[in-house]
């Protein structure tokens, strides 16, 4: 029987959902969501017979918050969940800033346990230096999450997932405001500060990359199409018309494009 949470020590633990049977998949949810982000996403690739497995970062959802907030330490948690599962053979999918907690993994942990990666709408590689942003635009930035974070929802949630019913933005609002504060801010300043880029450009496996080209928080010409050009044999997939919560508007093609890559 699968676990519902995996220790991390100290009485931390790691809130697991795993459903369905046949080859594996490993959803990384983005900065501040949690793993029912990709409810629907797993359900399609259940319906391909494909087994789902999200879980929710230190500090988001129901695990509990533990200091660490770092790509290494979060590697080492998903690392932890792997082994726990003894997975192998599996699909890594990272949507917005897990995309570098997954290549974090990479580098760290190594592919054994990794058939391939996909991106979808992830940040980076780097984000300080691109489209203007600078280390002080990331400290405001910062400071608000900490002082504002309902604020801060109201004016970047319609980006988001534009067309998205006024429940899935409660829903999703809800899902950012009952994150551990610290997480909010610390993984946000991972996100922000750090450069995948060597990182990037070592992957030896394969990697599919999808991404919108309405991507406000992500735009495709600083992230999805650099990780294509740095990453060796990358695919990029271009989702004309889509902003970066794909999986709330476009879950079902989106199951398709992974369950593709799995089973071809």
């Amino acid at each position: 029987m699968t676990p519902a949470f995996i220790p991390r020590g100290d009485g931390h633990a790691l809130y697991l959902r795993d459903w369905g049977d046949g080859p594996p998949v490993v959803l990384l949810a983005g900065w501040a969501m949690d793993g029912r982000i990709w409810g629907e996403t797993m359900l399609h690739l259940n319906a391909a017979r494909l087994r789902t497995i999200a879980y929710d970062r230190n500090g988001h959802g129901r695990s509990t918050d533990r200091a660490g907030y770092d790509y290494d330490a979060l590697a080492d948690d998903l690392a932890a969940v792997l082994d726990a599962l003894d997975l192998t053979g599996v699909t890594l999918v990272a949507h917005s800033g897990a995309g570098g907690e997954a290549i974090r993994y990479l580098t760290r942990h190594g592919t054994a346990r990794i058939a391939r990666l996909i991106l979808v709408a992830a940040t980076g590689p780097r984000v300080i230096g691109e489209n203007g942003v600078t280390a002080d635009m990331v400290d405001g930035l910062c400071m608000r999450l900490t002082a504002d974070l309902a604020g801060w929802i109201d004016a970047n949630i319609d980006p988001f997932a534009p067309g998205a019913a006024h429940r899935v933005n409660d829903w999703m609002a809800a899902m950012v405001l009952d994150c551990s504060r610290r997480a909010v801010v610390g993984f946000q300043r991972t996100i922000a500060e750090s450069d995948l880029s060597a990182e990037a450009a070592t992957l030896d496996l394969p990697v599919t990359i999808l991404h919108g080209d309405r991507d406000a928080s992500a735009p495709l010409e600083t992230s999805g199409r650099v990780y294509a050009a740095t990453i060796p044999g990358a695919e990029l997939v271009v989702y004309e018309g889509v902003a970066h919560g794909v999986m709330v508007t476009h879950a079902q093609r989106l199951a398709e494009d992974i369950a593709r890559r799995v089973t071809r």
